[in-house]
């Protein structure tokens, strides 16, 4: 696929999955005119990639990290030294955190519909609980 398929289909604009390219953490083929062409896996990688680096970890580590997105994988890290697991420790807290708030969030917005269901379903036909 062309640079504009992966663009649309992993809502990535082609100026990020190019930094990407540089910093080698996706690798694309090229097509004989020059232009990039993307292995489909790809869009699973580029999403996965865009969510570590959103959550505040650098590339230079998710680079160190690839070789666990595409289990099984065998994972070298000779780079790995105390502070690059100090980070990512602390951002696998912080990604705890937030999963734990979403969820609390996601368990009030059910409730929520299930109160408003309730209260706007006619007289009589709402399931005895």
């Amino acid at each position: 696929m062309l640079i504009s398929e992966l663009e649309k289909l992993t809502d990535t604009p082609a100026r990020s999955l190019r930094y990407y390219e540089a910093q080698g953490l996706i690798e694309p083929q090229r097509l004989p005119n020059g232009y990039r062409t993307y292995d489909h896996c790809l869009v699973d990688r580029v999403i996965q990639i865009r969510g570590l680096i959103g959550s505040g970890i650098p590339t230079r580590i998710v680079r160190q990290m690839l070789p666990c997105l595409d289990k099984p994988g065998t994972i070298t890290a000779p780079e790995a030294g105390p502070e690059p697991l100090a980070l990512l420790m602390r951002e696998r807290d912080r990604m705890t955190h937030r999963i734990n708030c979403l969820t609390r969030n996601r368990d009030a917005v059910d409730s929520y519909i299930a109160a408003v269901a309730l209260a706007s379903s006619p007289p009589g036909t709402a399931d005895a609980a």
